[in-house]
């Protein structure tokens, strides 16, 4: 059985595989902004929110509580669980904060330090140009005092000590990081997809190269690593912002880069995967992803619905849920799955 957790702008849906699949909404009505949950404490699901603070789930989905939490606003824009130890839950904000809980959420330690970084007086988001925000936040595998963060808009930031001191901006590293993710089977190995382009590091983020190779489109938001190989990787990605994020506009793509296509830098590495079962182009916003520890599976979130592939991108099935037409004028803010 599965479980996945998908955020949308204004509720967040609860879908369960069991001899169907099953759907139930929470938290109507409030702006979404992350979510995440952890194989090492299936019953635990966080959510932040934009005007809400942040929310937890210690039945599976089925009910939510609001958190007390001494955050420097209610807009919760990034979480990450430790793959390390399930209790301990780290959350970013806007403007740009970074907190540490080890009791699953019940008190939180702000990380201080990340706004005294040189660079923050030039860190800025567009649509409100005034604040920036941690648009993503991972926990290094091999090592849980190793902190990644991705500033939306303006640096990379890494912590090699649990946020006791910050790194920001090393040499190759991207300005507008969406998503960030790390490989349980490779040490050092790191990905991020952001809008000015994908990159990787295999030195913890220190150091990162740019293999863009076929990928035509490079505002890049979502990204999905195989777990059974560090170097299959998927993103969705656009021409620019309003093609990825506003669904009167969109135009977005997914693609795939396979170990074959890594091995041969002449070749055009990656490969968009048009016509595989999962809609991409004109009126489809960047689709955002979730693996669950099985090699080769997938989720995809976008606003024409919930998704999955067993063959890391080959073929993408629909999850037999109800998407109301309502839904897709509205652009997936994360997911998050579980499997038994």
């Amino acid at each position: 059985m599965a479980t996945v957790y998908a955020a949308l702008e204004d509720r967040l849906l609860v879908c369960t595989d069991g001899d169907e699949w099953t759907t139930t909404t929470r938290l109507e009505g409030r702006r979404l902004e992350c979510v995440a949950a952890s194989p090492d404490a299936p019953e635990r699901a966080f959510v932040g929110t934009f005007e809400d603070g942040l929310y937890r789930s210690d039945d599976a989905g089925d009910s939510f509580d609001r958190l007390e939490t001494p955050f420097v606003s209610e807009a919760v824009t990034s979480l990450a669980i430790s793959p390390h130890d399930p209790a301990v839950i780290y959350a970013g904000t806007e403007p740009s904060r970074v907190y540490r809980s080890t009791d699953a959420g019940d008190s939180w330690t702000h990380l201080e330090g990340i706004v005294d970084l040189p660079s923050a007086d030039e860190w800025y988001f567009p649509p409100r140009p005034d604040t920036h925000h941690v648009r993503w936040l991972e926990v290094d595998p091999y090592d849980p005092e190793r902190l990644y963060v991705g500033i939306e808009a303006g640096a990379f930031v890494y912590s090699d000590d649990g946020g006791e001191s910050w790194h920001e901006r090393p040499e190759g590293s991207r300005r507008d990081n969406h998503t960030l993710a790390t490989h349980p089977a490779r040490e050092g190995r790191l990905y991020t997809a952001a809008g000015d382009g994908y990159a990787e590091s295999d030195d913890g983020g220190e150091s990162w190269t740019h293999p863009q190779a076929g990928l035509e489109h490079t505002y890049c938001w979502g990204l999905a690593r195989d777990p059974g190989d560090p170097d299959a990787v998927i993103v969705s990605s656009a021409s620019g912002a309003s093609k990825a994020h506003t669904a009167d506009t969109a135009e977005s793509y997914v693609y795939r880069r396979s170990a074959a296509g890594v091995e041969d830098s002449t070749a055009e590495t990656w490969e968009r995967l048009d016509d595989h079962g999962l809609p991409t182009g004109e009126g489809v916003v960047r689709a955002v992803f979730a693996t669950t520890g099985e090699p080769e599976t997938v989720y995809a979130l976008t606003n024409r619905g919930v998704f999955v592939t067993e063959d890391f991108g080959g073929r993408w099935e629909p999850l037999e849920i109800e998407w109301p037409e309502s839904l897709e004028a509205q652009t997936p803010r994360g997911i998050a799955a579980l499997a038994d």
